[in-house]
């Protein structure tokens, strides 16, 4: 895979994204195993920008760290400071099963009161109102009922 490229304006934004971030990944004395290298790609999967700790002393080892994590993982560099590399692909869009049995589910409805004298503000309620459930004119809460059908109509058919 190759590199991402990101635009300075981009990189800012990831750059302060990643500010709070602790390091999810560490590389030591072995420098880059497959299992590092596996263990980045799960957590990029997972998070998409993360931090990695490099101990080692060598500038340009570093950077051969980091040129290499972001050629086999296709991310995108965003920062290098340090013993800290930051690194930044995006997440794979996921997946969400429909499901056609599903009902509507419960909704917010706003009750207003004006006040009688018009001198005062009018008082908004949110109330949560089920699917059982309905709103009558006076602004209370009643639970649905199934509807009635007409005894002449049943007689008819």
């Amino acid at each position: 895979m190759t590199a991402l490229e990101l635009s300075p304006a981009e990189r800012k934004a990831h750059r302060a994204d990643a500010h709070h971030l602790e390091p999810v990944v560490m590389i030591g004395n072995d420098g880059l195993t497959p299992a590092v290298v596996k263990e980045v790609d799960a957590a990029l999967g997972a998070h998409g920008l993360i931090k990695v700790r490099v101990f080692s002393d060598d500038r340009a080892a570093r950077e051969a760290v980091l040129a290499a994590l972001t050629a086999q993982l296709g991310a995108a560099p965003v920062q290098h400071i340090g013993k800290l590399l930051v690194l930044w692909r995006p997440l794979p869009p996921k997946e969400k099963a429909v499901r056609d049995d599903r009902q509507p589910g419960p909704r917010v409805v706003k009750l207003v009161s004006f006040s009688k004298s018009g001198n005062h503000r009018a008082t908004v309620k949110k109330v949560k109102v089920f699917g059982n459930e309905r709103v009558t004119p006076g602004g209370s809460i009643k639970r649905a009922k199934p509807r009635q059908a007409s005894v002449k109509k049943k007689a008819a058919d």
